[in-house]
């Protein structure tokens, strides 16, 4: 029986795991992340997934040891996957299964290496992403490209709804890719680095709306960043001011020598920007608690409301 270590987490960790299981691999061994109760959690946990199938379960501070490169050894995989866990593992790792070493990673490679991939695709307004299966090298995303499956970006999908549409087509991939790994029929082929991207990690600081943008640039910033995820926001007044779900509008700015600015018009609320056009606001939020075009609070309740330029 072919056998794996595996590393997993997230929706797409808990998706492929699935798939090694369903297809009959001996896993005797998941490394996972703790669940965090403070998390807002949208995904599967791989560690409740892993335990339900009477699966081994360590969740490590730092992998990268000798005690836990041993521990892997010990168990004799033939293969090591890597789904979305969040540690690089480096080099020692690399030498532990000898039919090979390979990671999920959550864009079309060579495109979005690095950390964020599909909210960096959809702040720059990409509108394709996928999934890749590729072998582990010591660069990270840098290894030969087993498979892909690409998967469409909307002009109003969230980071949410591009996430789980990647988990999807992650797992379609590697239950493409296994029988073929397994068997030992599995072509690969080298990426061609200097065609692709790399992009680094982000911080919640990161949706902070640099209002200088155009009205596009903004929301795509919204829709990479929205809930369960941090967030775009700005300051207005002392208070945190929320933007969770936007369009852009058709119509153009109906201020625009006072933009960028926050008004109410028909019942909704809009914002418009620099570049002469306007967003309309779906969802809005005021210091973490909705608030309504009916109902604005008093620090909305003079139109239109001067947005600060970052």
């Amino acid at each position: 029986m072919t056998r794996a270590v595996v590393f997993a987490y997230s929706e797409v960790g808990a998706r492929c795991l699935g798939v090694l299981i369903a297809q009959g691999i001996e896993v005797p061994l998941v490394m996972t992340h703790a669940d965090d109760p403070n998390e807002q959690r949208w995904f599967e946990s791989v560690g409740e997934l892993a335990r339900r199938h009477g699966l081994r379960v360590e969740t490590p501070a730092d992998p990268n040891t000798p005690q836990w490169i041993a521990a892997a050894r010990a168990v004799r995989p033939d293969f090591l996957f890597s789904f979305y866990y969040r540690y690089l593992l480096e080099s020692p790792w690399l030498a532990v299964a000898p039919r090979g070493a390979l990671n999920l990673h959550g864009s079309l490679l060579p495109e979005y290496r690095g950390r964020a991939p599909v909210h960096w695709a959809i702040l720059n307004g990409e509108t394709e992403t996928g999934a890749s299966l590729h072998y582990m090298v010591e660069k990270p995303d840098a290894g030969d490209l087993v498979d892909q499956q690409a998967v469409p970006i909307g002009a109003n999908d969230t980071a949410l709804e591009v996430s789980l549409r990647v988990a999807a087509a992650a797992e379609t991939l590697i239950g493409r890719a296994l029988p073929k790994l397994v068997a030992g029929t599995q072509a690969a082929h080298p990426l061609d680095l200097q065609a692709g991207s790399y992009f680094g990690r982000r911080t919640p600081e990161d949706g902070r709306i640099d209002w200088r943008r155009g009205a596009k640039a903004v929301h795509d910033l919204v829709r990479a960043v929205a809930p369960p995820f941090p967030g775009a926001f700005t300051d207005l007044n002392g208070c945190r001011l929320d933007l969770w779900e936007t369009r852009v509008d058709p119509a153009p700015a109906r201020h625009p020598g006072a933009a960028p600015c926050l008004y109410v018009e028909s019942g909704s609320w809009f914002v418009d920007c620099v570049d002469g056009r306007r967003l309309q606001v779906l969802k809005l939020a005021l210091d973490g608690r909705s608030v309504l075009p009916d109902a604005p609070p008093p620090q909305l309740s003079n139109q239109p409301v001067a947005l600060g330029l970052a």
